[in-house]
């Protein structure tokens, strides 16, 4: 009985709180088109957190490119077309550059001090100029390059000796993570590749997408949700995992600088980023560790996911295959690599990475939160509302591309839309303020990546396998991902 009156007492007052609000609401404000809710819980009983971006875009077919939901307290705002994002990006982007937060991204960004995750404030500007100015300069950019030409060479010759030796599956999900994953730790922390500290550095890369995924009561149920993620032992689990990253930094971090040569200039970014944290008292070793999580999570997948997806599109597509391939081998020729310059000449291949990012940006949903009230489409948007930019369905969105869910590269051949934040219709970065500072890096990993795949090998399929049986399911989580590996057999090119 006492537990039952436990439950009144806390349940009560909540529904008497939401009945209260939707009351207020309705005499004050058009309502939002979107799919009615329950007293308390709103829409979770219909959400699918899953595969957020596809059921979003399902919704946005019913109700229309603005879109809301009510998810327990927090009420969610879905933008799914290209012209609702231009209206937001363009004309209202000091409104919509905020982060909203979250209880597993503030535990793991030390109380959103990373750039990503930052609130928009004083600090975020601050942190995005150092960034624009020192982490990701032209200068840092063209230091980084040879790192990535270093691992991509690597693992061409990795797959070359295997697919001469026994025309083994290559399982290409599994070697691009590990390839990115090389690349960040060696830009993150200026060391030279170890097997043994990189497999320890994807376990951290999983570890964190894995806790940025939990779902926890008080993200959606502030007055009970505390007591409740407890009782469940959600905030147990979060702070086990939180305390052993952090260690793993911090060891990172030791050595990192026990090997450091005070006489020579630091360019990895954990160099930059202590740099700065002994330049202002103001930056902690909390700051520093913040900002490794933020470059870890965010950079270290989206370019394998990208690639992988760009590989599934081209086996499906052997014409598109054949096209790329040609343009790729027409241009290098013998030389054997594709480098940095040879990839700015292939006008079909970048065609191919838009295209793809277009169909399967690797971050489908991208987070905002309101800093005032505006007016959107007509419709009033309260201050501190959680926004949902659908950016898999902007890219779908038959107002903007003809056969919007065909694989048609040649869309973007003598096309000026690019995807770094200016053409609304593409926008797998992001747009304005908080788009990624990491674009410029990101992309052209995917494309010296790709092209060098492309350039290199033969693709088929599995003996048995043919295109129809090739899935496009997904893994939920900030960057998409294939949810069936992606294994295909590699042919060498004589």
């Amino acid at each position: 009985m006492e537990v039952i009156f436990l439950l009144i007492a806390i349940t009560l007052p909540l529904f008497l709180l939401f009945i209260l609000k939707n009351y207020i609401s309705s005499k004050s404000n058009q309502p939002i088109p979107g799919p009615r809710g329950l007293p308390l819980i709103g829409n979770m009983h219909q959400f699918d957190s899953e595969n957020t971006h596809i059921y979003l875009h399902h919704l946005s077919k019913k109700y229309g490119p603005l879109t809301s939901l009510q998810l327990g307290s927090a009420q969610i705002l879905v933008i799914s077309s290209a012209g609702v994002a231009k209206e937001v990006f363009k004309y209202h982007d000091l409104c919509f550059s905020s982060r909203p937060s979250r209880v597993a991204i503030q535990k793991l960004s030390y109380n959103n001090l990373g750039l990503i995750f930052a609130p928009y404030n004083e600090y975020w500007r601050n942190m995005r100029k150092f960034a624009t100015l020192h982490l990701l300069s032209t200068k840092s950019l063209r230091s980084f390059q040879p790192i990535r030409e270093e691992e991509i060479a690597r693992m061409i010759k990795t797959i070359h000796d295997g697919a001469a030796a026994d025309s083994s599956i290559e399982n290409l999900s599994k070697t691009l993570m590990t390839l990115t994953g090389t690349i960040i730790y060696r830009i993150t922390f200026g060391a030279e590749n170890d097997d043994d500290i990189s497999s320890k550095f994807h376990w951290l890369l999983s570890e964190s997408q894995a806790h940025t995924l939990s779902f926890f009561f008080q993200d959606y149920f502030p007055l009970i949700g505390r007591f409740v993620d407890r009782l469940t032992g959600a905030w147990a689990r979060l702070e086990k995992g939180c305390n052993e990253l952090d260690a793993f930094y911090q060891k990172l971090i030791d050595e990192h600088l026990a090997s450091s040569d005070s006489s020579t200039k630091d360019s990895s970014i954990l160099g930059m980023l202590l740099e700065m944290k002994r330049d202002s008292s103001d930056f902690t070793l909390d700051h520093v560790k913040a900002n490794i999580m933020n470059v870890i999570v965010a950079a270290a997948d989206t370019s394998a996911a990208s690639v992988v997806w760009a590989m599934t599109l081209l086996i499906q597509n052997p014409e598109s295959m054949k096209k790329v391939q040609r343009e790729v081998r027409d241009i290098v020729q013998k030389k054997g690599f594709v480098n940095d310059d040879d990839v700015q000449k292939l006008v079909y291949l970048k065609a191919v990475v838009k295209e793809t990012m277009r169909l399967y940006p690797p971050a489908p949903i991208l987070l905002r939160e309101t800093t005032e009230k505006c007016v959107i489409s007509g419709y009033e948007i309260e201050a501190k509302t959680c926004v949902f930019v659908n950016s898999y369905a902007i890219g779908r969105d038959p107002e903007c591309w003809e056969n919007p869910d065909k694989f048609l590269p040649e869309r973007f051949v003598n096309s000026s839309i690019d995807f770094k934040g200016h053409d609304f219709e593409l926008i797998p970065f992001g747009a304005g303020r908080r788009m990624c500072p990491g674009l410029s890096v990101g992309a052209a990993t995917a494309e010296q990546m790709l092209a060098n795949l492309l350039y290199s090998f033969n693709w088929e399929l599995p003996p048995g396998k043919s295109s129809k049986d090739l899935d496009m399911d997904t893994l939920p989580g900030i960057t998409v991902h294939k949810k069936n590996h992606l294994c295909l057999v590699p042919k060498n090119v004589d």
